[in-house]
């Protein structure tokens, strides 16, 4: 199963998953292939930005020189991370809650419809918690 962290992290070029067999591992790396691929594309573009915004632009990504773009990468999931959610809870019952009560609104509102905020923010957090601290909080449970 694949979380919303686990959907950052892979977004992100941070999952330690290798997968459980041969095929599953090479199945990982050209999904890691594919998002090299598109985040180049994206770097060329940003990089041929014109005027004071395409400047700023330019100097955040002129050291992501790494054929992965983290930087890039992390930018990208830190504005598109509402979306994700938005879209992994589409199928989700009106009633459905987010198992933290109080996940919203800065940790004193429960989620409203759908395991949404009001905000349209995740009501989560994890996505930037380690993966190998979430592995061990689930190995915890079990």
């Amino acid at each position: 199963r694949t979380s919303f962290a686990d959907i950052g992290d892979i977004v992100r070029g941070k999952d330690l998953f290798r997968g459980y067999n041969e095929k599953d591992q090479q199945g990982k790396a050209k999904l890691q292939q594919n998002l090299k691929d598109i985040f180049a594309k994206i770097h060329s573009d940003v990089m041929k930005t014109s005027g004071s915004n395409g400047q700023a632009l330019q100097t955040r990504y002129n050291g992501d020189k790494d054929p992965n773009f983290f930087q890039l990468r992390e930018d990208w999931w830190d504005a598109n991370r509402a979306k994700v959610w938005y879209a992994m809870t589409c199928g989700a019952p009106d009633n459905a809650e987010y198992f933290i009560k109080t996940a919203c609104g800065g940790g004193t509102t429960p989620t409203n419809k759908k395991c949404r905020c009001v905000s349209t923010d995740p009501p989560t957090y994890f996505d930037y918690v380690p993966q190998y601290l979430r592995w061990v909080e689930e190995w915890a449970e079990d």
